[in-house]
């Protein structure tokens, strides 16, 4: 069967409540809150099937041993994340199912998006990631300022060296540059911006988005996907929109995206029927004001896989779970 922007999914759910590859903590508490905002029945109301494998956990782990590089901090803990993640990914993939990655800092993404392109380089089809963040998440040890891990996801993914040895033994499945488009971004540490510039990846950012519409700019991002016959994961990062609609994230950087832009991306890419897999990550419930950035969250995966602006009940008709 070819499938279409309305075929209905196999939806695999798992969590990943990893937080010290962030600056605050409180990221472990994501995949409880965006459950909690009703991910699950959103997603079924639309037709999908959802099967929840729960959370991975950190005593389930394999732990790392050995020397950590240099200004890479909780390098061993991530690691043995990132194993994990990347098996477990490769297996739902495998399966047929669409993996959505619940989050947990965006140092996840190592795992989930390897393990995702893992599959589908033995399937001959390219895998392009659309990173929808504030920040390029470029930096490599060389050149973070912090040491953060989540700052460093997207410049492992595409090969850059550094953390060689974070994977171990699981096989290394790298996004070639310029299958990665960054979009929304607003926050690039100076060493990160040279190496993007001089690896030409796509930027889209907040200026590009305010002169040519998040519209024009995704329909560019769609269409190199299809030329190539290729799929997409979409890595959402809740600080890609603005701290006014979204306060749960530890990174908030002013000017993001707007609840009409953001949903009009999800939308586009829904439309688009070439999306597999999805990280959700960054969602600090903590941080949080009355679960309004989970809920937001949950909408936005919602447009994703198919609910549409005119099916959406006015807030004081929603219904929540465990209420009406």
């Amino acid at each position: 069967m070819t499938e279409t922007s309305s075929t209905p999914r196999r939806i695999a759910l798992l969590g990943a409540p990893v937080e010290v590859g962030a600056s605050r903590l409180g990221t472990l508490m994501g995949p409880a809150g965006l459950r909690t905002a009703g991910l699950s029945p959103l997603l079924e109301e639309l037709g999908h099937t959802v099967i929840d494998h729960g959370d991975l956990l950190q005593r389930d782990l394999t732990p790392v041993d050995g020397a950590a590089p240099d200004n890479a901090r909780f390098y061993g803990e991530i690691a043995a994340w990132v194993r994990a993640l990347s098996a477990k990914a490769y297996e739902l993939a495998r399966s047929g199912a669409v993996p959505i990655f619940l989050g947990g800092d965006h140092s996840l993404s190592m795992g989930s998006v390897n393990g995702v392109a893992r599959h589908w380089q033995e399937d001959g089809r390219p895998l392009f990631v659309l990173w929808l963040d504030a920040h390029a998440d470029y930096n490599t040890p060389a050149t973070t300022l912090t040491g953060n891990m989540h700052g460093m996801a997207a410049a492992f993914l595409c090969g850059e060296s550094g953390l060689d040895a974070l994977l171990g033994d699981e096989p290394r499945a790298c996004v070639s540059p310029d299958r990665l488009s960054l979009f929304g971004t607003r926050s690039i540490d100076r060493g990160e911006r040279d190496v993007v510039k001089a690896r030409g990846i796509d930027v889209a950012d907040m200026r590009a988005l305010d002169e040519y519409g998040a519209g024009v700019l995704i329909r560019r991002v769609i269409d190199r996907v299809r030329a190539a016959n290729g799929v997409l994961h979409v890595s959402f990062d809740v600080d890609f929109l603005d701290p006014s609609v979204a306060p749960g994230v530890g990174t908030t950087v002013p000017g993001g995206a707007t609840y009409r832009e953001a949903h009009l991306v999800m939308e586009l890419l829904h439309d688009s029927g070439l999306v597999r897999s999805v990280d959700v990550v960054e969602l600090n419930p903590f941080l949080d004001e009355r679960g309004q950035t989970a809920r937001l969250a949950v909408e936005l995966v919602a447009s994703l896989f198919g609910q549409r602006i005119m099916d959406r009940p006015t807030p004081s008709n929603a219904v929540f779970p465990g209420g009406t």
